[in-house]
């Protein structure tokens, strides 16, 4: 990974969580992580001139992520590139949709960064998909999640490994944190952080593009 300096064009891809109204209500970058991501560079490194470019849309998976791929990550040739998704493909497979497998998603992730790394120069930063939940005993669709979740994460991490990206563990760090607080705590259902989920989540991505 290069350092990050001044005129480094930051773009973040994904789906709700990273989208957060920023196409209606708070545009043009959200109200969610990729503002307070923002924030911190404003209050930490002010000397830094970056444009930071939010690319989330609601209710992506892989597939949707896949159709505008060379508009909206490779026409902006950014320095550094986010990636956040895989909890769409993951619910829409235990609803009983073969194509958002885990081994569909990650074989359409793989042909995304293959395509990226043939165009562009980019560091990329890969982080997990995420569940705010500790249900794990009745037989529930959280708990069905759950249990699932893994095989997406394992997905992203060997991603991660066969394109040398940075990478961040999301579920193991708020699976971490609600060992010791509820997770109402984080976020209003699992799904959607509330404000300390997103600033935590901002936190991690400024430790490693940063």
């Amino acid at each position: 990974m290069t350092k990050t300096t001044s005129g480094n064009k930051i773009l973040f891809i994904g789906d709700s969580i990273t989208d957060c109204f920023r196409r209606d209500k708070f545009p043009p970058l959200g109200n969610g992580y990729v503002l307070f991501f923002d924030d911190l560079i404003k209050i930490n490194n002010p000397e830094l001139k970056l444009t930071i470019i939010n690319k989330g849309i609601s209710g992506n998976t892989i597939i949707d992520l896949k159709e505008r791929w060379e508009d909206d990550v490779i026409f902006h040739k950014p320095d550094k590139l986010s990636v956040l998704i895989g909890i769409n493909d993951l619910h829409r497979y235990v609803r009983g949709e073969e194509i958002y497998s885990p081994e569909h998603y990650y074989k359409n992730y793989y042909s995304l960064l293959e395509l990226t790394v043939k165009k562009l120069d980019s560091d990329i930063l890969l982080m997990s998909p995420f569940y705010i939940s500790k249900a794990n005993t009745l037989d529930t669709f959280r708990k069905k999640v759950l249990s699932l979740i893994p095989s997406y994460i394992s997905k992203v991490e060997k991603l991660s490994e066969e394109f040398s990206t940075m990478y961040i563990n999301l579920h193991e760090v708020f699976q971490k944190r609600i060992e010791l607080v509820e997770p109402e705590t984080f976020a209003p259902e699992p799904v959607h952080p509330n404000r300390t989920g997103h600033l935590l989540i901002a936190l991690e991505v400024y430790k490693k593009l940063i």
